[in-house]
């Protein structure tokens, strides 16, 4: 099962690039700014949390920045571990199926954080920021998934229909 999950972070770090892209070129096509929620996550955790944020002005704006942008990777790379880790069980759906439940899976990740400490309230949402939250997150969920599979016959496991 270790291999597994190792196999699923790897696939993770590739949906985890999949997502950004994605999110990007939304930024591109649309002309829209990136979203303030990953700073914001990580303000509030650090208010609750006692933790500061070390640094002053700018230079601590960066490190609330890239921590943000940490936290999305980790979410990302930890979906994965627990998706390759869930092919070890008996029920193993098709990868279109099982991208669409792990897409859904890191968006719950990324969104119940954010909504459980206030940073954001998904019910105030409009139909264009669920899409631009959804595509994303499917993007990455089809992409784990794809990817996993392609590599998982090096973790001793047979692909269907495989000797």
């Amino acid at each position: 099962m270790m291999r597994l999950a190792l196999a699923g972070a790897v696939a993770g770090a590739a949906g985890t690039t999949a997502l950004n892209a994605v999110t990007y070129l939304d930024m591109v096509l649309r002309g829209r700014g990136g979203s303030a929620a990953p700073q914001q996550l990580v303000e509030e955790l650090s208010d609750r949390t006692g933790i500061p944020v070390p640094g002053e002005g700018e230079t601590r704006e960066n490190r609330v920045s890239g921590v943000g942008a940490v936290l999305g990777m980790v979410t990302g790379v930890g979906v994965g571990a627990l998706y390759g880790a869930s092919r070890s069980l008996p029920w193993r759906p098709s990868v279109p199926l099982a991208g669409l439940l792990t897409g859904l899976g890191a968006m719950a990740g990324s969104d119940v954080p954010m909504a459980a400490l206030k940073v954001s309230d998904p019910r105030n949402w409009r139909p264009a920021d669920w899409l631009a939250d959804l595509v994303p997150h499917l993007t990455y969920g089809m992409v784990t998934a794809a990817v996993f599979e392609m590599t998982a016959s090096g973790c001793g496991r047979r692909s269907p229909g495989a000797p």
